[in-house]
């Protein structure tokens, strides 16, 4: 049976320079792909093995801005949340949740809420806005 390998969620954006500005910037994603050469309106970044996509609609790809979530696995969130804590303004968390995941968010430019999430064995994070359970 063929397997599916790897999945780029492409996303429509304002202004696709911000977007990325902000994602290598703050995040250390690198430009993999900036189409057209002049003037681009799409670009995949990436970072380890994640893969993003972003594009400016036009009348090839018609996509209206709407709500996403970003939901992406990291190793060591608590690291990457202090990391991230002096470089962009934190939504919620970090805490553990009872299906077993330390997460955290934030919102992109285009407030696309970006999710940063890590396996972990520890009980859920007591007291904390949603008790613990997703929020």
């Amino acid at each position: 049976m063929p397997r599916f390998t790897q999945v780029t969620p492409r996303l429509p954006v304002k202004d696709l320079r911000r977007t990325i500005d902000f994602y290598v910037g703050q995040l250390g994603f690198v430009t993999d792909v900036l189409w057209p050469e002049r003037e681009p309106t799409f670009a995949i970044l990436c970072r380890d093995t994640t893969s993003l996509g972003f594009f400016e609609p036009n009348e090839h790809q018609r996509g209206a801005m709407g709500y996403a979530e970003l939901y992406i696995q990291v190793t060591d969130a608590l690291a990457l949340h202090d990391w991230l804590a002096q470089r962009v303004a934190i939504e919620w968390g970090p805490e553990i949740y009872s299906y077993g995941r330390r997460e955290f968010a934030f919102r992109d430019p285009d407030g696309y809420l970006v999710i940063l999430t890590e396996p972990i064995d520890e009980p859920p994070t007591p007291d904390e806005p949603g008790g613990g359970e997703a929020a």
